[in-house]
């Protein structure tokens, strides 16, 4: 019984790091995202790709600036799984 919860406690962690390293990304894509749709019905302009290079520039800075946090939320979640992996092998 304990290690069932053990895994579901993995399970819903492995959630809650997923949502904190994809939101920064997904939440700066959507703000520039609709800054510029906005732009574009205002200025009546259709063109499709102009979305395109504004949202790669601030993805790319998000993950500079955001980047080794992301990466240490991710290695310390790792880490606890293989813990747990030998934890639960004994």
């Amino acid at each position: 019984m304990d290690d069932s919860a053990s895994l579901f406690a993995l399970a819903d962690r492995m959630l809650w790091v997923t949502a904190l390293v994809a939101a920064p990304v997904l939440l700066a894509s959507l703000a520039v995202g609709l800054v510029i749709g906005i732009v574009q019905a205002a200025t009546s302009v259709s063109e499709q790709t102009l979305t395109f290079v504004p949202k790669l520039v601030i993805i790319a800075l998000v993950l500079v600036v955001l980047g080794a946090s992301m990466m240490g939320l991710i290695a310390d979640f790792t880490t606890d799984i293989f813990d747990e992996i030998g934890r639960l092998g004994q």
